[in-house]
């Protein structure tokens, strides 16, 4: 996979207004962040929450969106199609240092600017309470939505995190460290969405971003395990999990129809590997 992908690759008043917009606009996310996925025909008819900040920010949809702020004019981004993902429109933030923060940075004013590299293949090594498994993120298919979720690993964001929302023979979703309740957080801005182009593209061991509609993804993430359908490709399809689907197996088991954890899984760290 390295190797095609390397190929690739290598290629007074206003100011007022606006802030009062993007606190409305806020808000509003808040309250509707409920992004409605049917769990089963039979065994569930239940609404699961996989946007970031649903009104139950995680009964209504399947694995977490992110409840980020409308971003600013700095953050903003443009969805940009499966099929030509050199359109992604990065945002103003900043790189990460070369070493992770003592501690996480868990607030920033913009989206990141394009910090991953040309010609790398780039994983995630996720060590959890329950153990550890690895995600091989697709840069070449979701080079935005990777770039989003290294930035915000390398600046220890993820550290310390629980998954909120646990459906078993659905997702297991997280990233959201900041939310009070959890999957209401964000972390300051939203980016455009990266989607697959059918659903059938997402299939046990996908990882893939929460929303609370289009171009709002933020910080939230699912791991989706079926066999329960998703209802579209509407959630930005980013990684696979290679290594350690038992861990993420016993992850769910964790979980409840309701989604709520019989007991806590912390995310302790995510580590960016480049090979």
């Amino acid at each position: 996979m390295g190797t095609e992908k390397r190929q690739r690759q290598k290629e007074g008043r206003q100011v007022r207004l606006a802030e009062q917009e993007a606190t409305t606009r806020r808000n509003q996310r808040r309250r509707r962040l409920v992004l409605s996925v049917v769990l089963g025909v039979v065994v569930f008819a239940v609404l699961v929450l996989i946007s970031q900040a649903g009104t139950d920010d995680t009964v209504d949809q399947a694995a977490g969106s992110s409840t980020t702020e409308t971003t600013t004019e700095a953050g903003s981004t443009t969805a940009a199609p499966r099929d030509d993902p050199g359109t992604f429109e990065y945002g103003t933030g900043p790189c990460p240092p070369a070493e992770k923060p003592p501690a996480p940075v868990r607030s920033f004013d913009a989206a990141p600017q394009r910090c991953i590299e040309d010609g790398v293949d780039y994983a995630a090594v996720v060590t959890t309470s329950e153990g550890e498994f690895t995600i091989d993120l697709l840069e070449d298919e979701a080079p935005g939505t990777v770039n989003n979720f290294v930035v915000l690993a390398r600046y220890g964001y993820y550290d310390g995190d629980d998954f909120h929302r646990i459906i078993p023979g659905f997702v297991v979703q997280g990233g959201d460290p900041v939310g009070n309740p959890p999957g209401t957080g964000d972390p300051g801005y939203e980016f455009a969405d990266e989607l697959p182009a059918s659903v059938d593209e997402y299939v046990e061991g996908s990882v893939a971003m929460a929303n609370a509609g289009p171009d709002t993804n933020g910080s939230q993430f699912y791991i989706y395990l079926g066999p329960n359908r998703l209802p579209g490709p509407d959630f930005s399809l980013f990684g696979q999990v290679t290594d350690g689907l038992d861990v993420v197996k016993a992850i769910e088991a964790r979980g409840t129809s309701g989604g709520t954890p019989q007991q806590p899984v912390t995310i302790e760290s995510v580590e960016i590997v480049e090979r």
